[in-house]
């Protein structure tokens, strides 16, 4: 029995946006390229796409034989997990697509492997052509190897540097940098201890969400949806955080990835404790505090200065992660101030001159040259009536 390879990317500029699919299918025993497919969608989401370009590589392999075995290769881990039957399908948009990709061929003769970005560079380039392209008709070609891989490289190229300046915004860093990072920060929702403005870091009680909380999550999914910009979600580890990313998850029909370094800090014996509270039983702790950021709350929490050189690593890796992408980071107070003070160059003192309200949006972009731009602060229109 004949085996064949999908490999199948899609992508969205604006997720809704103009968007695109790219697959392409090998024969599994020579890897020779078989079939390279693109089409043009006009404006929907990033995990239409990725459904639609799984959909067309099946088809492709369908039609080359329809008695072969398939093995599919996304990077896209919703798909590979929803196909694969260990996640549930509950967006309205991806059901029929599903459906009807599991009709293609008999069950059981189609496997799922979730890759790397890079490992499906072919599909992703596919897809980036189809986006620049704009045009409706889908476009296939049998590929001659020489002459295809050359032309291939010139087209990623060119489809590279159009993408960058049809995505990157304008503002003092010029356009051909290509397309930023951007971090879109996330304070959770309210718990019981955020009206009473007690610490509240990664050593306490880890509270969840109270019903304001809960309230003002979906609020925030909602204002993300509208956005339409969201293509990753990451969270800090602790139950409010995760509780807010999930129902912005639910909402924009995106996996959550934890991620340990955009946890609170850990503010000691302070947990649970007012401002108040805390000077009046360790007053000369806490003026230590407010005037060194290398200072740790009493009973040895993590000082200023080390939540810093946390955040600028977490920092770092995301943005060489996530190049040219829009992440969605639900994170806390302190991380989402010390994301912004690092991006302006500001001193550590400037994290108490800034107001963080509960569930409100932040937004840093980071460019290939290092420099950074603040896009949004403390935004919280979304939460109001």
């Amino acid at each position: 029995m004949r085996e064949f390879i999908v490999e199948a990317d899609g992508g969205s500029r604006g997720n809704p946006g103009p968007a695109g699919y790219g697959c392409v299918v090998l024969d599994a025993a020579t890897g020779e390229t078989l079939v390279e497919t693109y089409e043009y969608l006009g404006v929907v989401t990033n995990n239409v796409a990725e459904y639609r370009g799984l959909l067309a590589g099946l088809r492709a392999a369908h039609d080359l034989d329809p008695s072969a075995t398939v093995h599919v290769r996304m990077d896209s881990k919703l798909v590979v997990e929803q196909m694969s039957g260990r996640w549930k399908i509950k967006h309205p948009d991806m059901k029929p697509l599903a459906l009807e990709a599991g009709r293609v061929f008999p069950p059981g003769r189609v496997t799922y492997e979730w890759i790397p970005r890079e490992q499906n560079k072919r599909a992703d380039r596919l897809a980036n052509e189809a986006m620049d392209s704009g045009a409706s008709a889908s476009s296939v070609r049998q590929p001659s190897p020489a002459a295809d891989a050359e032309a291939a490289g010139a087209a990623k190229a060119e489809a590279d540097v159009r993408a960058a300046k049809a995505v990157a915004a304008p503002g003092w860093a010029p356009a051909d940098m290509g397309a930023p990072a951007t971090f879109v920060l996330l304070r959770h929702g309210e718990t019981p201890l955020t009206p009473q403005k007690r610490f509240s870091g990664s050593g306490g009680t880890d509270p969840s969400l109270s019903a304001v909380g809960r309230e003002q999550a979906e609020r925030a999914a909602e204002a993300l949806a509208g956005r339409g910009t969201i293509q990753h979600i990451l969270a800090s580890p602790l139950t409010r955080t995760r509780q807010t990313a999930a129902a912005v998850a639910e909402r924009l029909g995106i996996d959550v990835t934890v991620e340990d370094g955009l946890i609170e800090t850990d503010f000691g014996a302070w947990e649970g404790l007012t401002f108040g509270e805390v000077r009046e039983r360790y007053p000369d702790d806490l003026n230590t505090w407010l005037s060194d950021p290398e200072a740790e709350p009493t009973g040895g929490g993590e000082s200023f200065a080390a939540t810093a050189t946390r955040i600028a690593a977490t920092r770092d890796k995301l943005v060489a992660a996530y190049a040219g992408r829009t992440v969605l980071l639900v994170t806390h107070v302190t991380p989402i101030k010390t994301f912004v003070r690092l991006a302006l160059g500001a001193p550590p003192e400037s994290l108490f001159r800034m107001e963080l309200s509960a569930a409100s949006l932040s937004a840093v972009a980071y460019y290939a040259d290092g420099n950074a731009s603040v896009r949004l602060l403390n935004d919280t229109s979304h939460l109001r009536p």
